[in-house]
């Protein structure tokens, strides 16, 4: 499997599942463009990625920012001509109870987890038309499948991503775009230990005992997905949802 020649923009690769599919595209022979609001992180994406001899540019966005957003895009364009593939992996969430929560947390949830997404697909789509190909990646989350307690927003963020990728690659097909989303089961990423664990130590095992696999998910279980879906040999796969959680949902 080859990404060569392929240019991959990657949102929130500064850390965790982002940096890892991040690595995965560029070991596979794309050039990365890294996108995070940390860009000291995405920096040290980028020199990780540079040290195993590939290529990265960092590049800091807000994805619930259009401009911002276009103005990556433009760079990308502008420094190698083109946007092969997107993948759209930033997110954010902190558990509680859904009354618990505040309009401004409703806010913040769906704009990073399902704005974002919205808004850099639109972006990246007249480039890719123009061009007769792309794929695009989402990374969703089984929260989106089946609801997960204590995350009711997000759940509804990401069962809106997985609807959209199914609409979008309805409409952009007869481009020869494909449009799928991956969505990982819990996992052991630095958002889940500070906004998690940290509230409750005894979650990880917990969740530990209830996935068949027997652990947590890495980021690196989930990048090998991402980068398939992201090649050719994914070429006739469109519209479709991937869980990567151990076999806590199957479907």
């Amino acid at each position: 499997m080859t990404l060569a020649r392929k240019v991959a923009v990657v949102t929130g690769a500064a850390s965790g599942i982002g940096r890892a599919i991040a690595f995965g595209l560029a070991r596979a022979g794309a050039a990365v463009a890294v996108v995070d609001v940390n860009p000291g992180g995405a920096e040290e994406t980028v020199r990780a990625i540079e040290t195993e001899g590939g290529r990265a540019r960092a590049w800091r966005a807000d994805v619930a920012r259009r401009s911002e957003v276009d103005t990556v895009v433009a760079g990308v364009l502008a420094a190698w001509g083109a946007v092969h593939i997107l993948v759209n992996n930033a997110g954010w969430d902190r558990p509680m109870p859904f009354v618990e929560t505040t309009e401004e947390f409703w806010d913040k949830v769906l704009a990073v987890n399902l704005k974002g997404p919205i808004i850099c697909t639109h972006a990246v789509l007249p480039p890719m038309i123009a061009q007769g190909y792309g794929k695009i990646v989402s990374v969703a989350s089984d929260a989106g499948r089946v609801g997960s307690t204590g995350e009711a927003v997000y759940s509804a963020a990401k069962g809106g991503v997985i609807a959209f990728t199914k609409a979008v690659a309805r409409e952009v097909a007869r481009h020869r775009i494909n449009v799928n989303c991956v969505c990982p089961g819990p996992s052991d990423t630095p958002l889940f230990r500070t906004e998690f664990v940290a509230v409750n130590p005894k979650l990880a095992a917990s969740l530990a005992r209830v996935i068949p696999w027997g652990r947590l998910g890495q980021p690196d279980d989930v990048a090998p997905a991402v980068v398939f879906l992201a090649s050719d040999e994914a070429g006739y796969v469109t519209g479709q949802t991937l869980s990567v959680s151990g076999g806590l949902t199957m479907a």
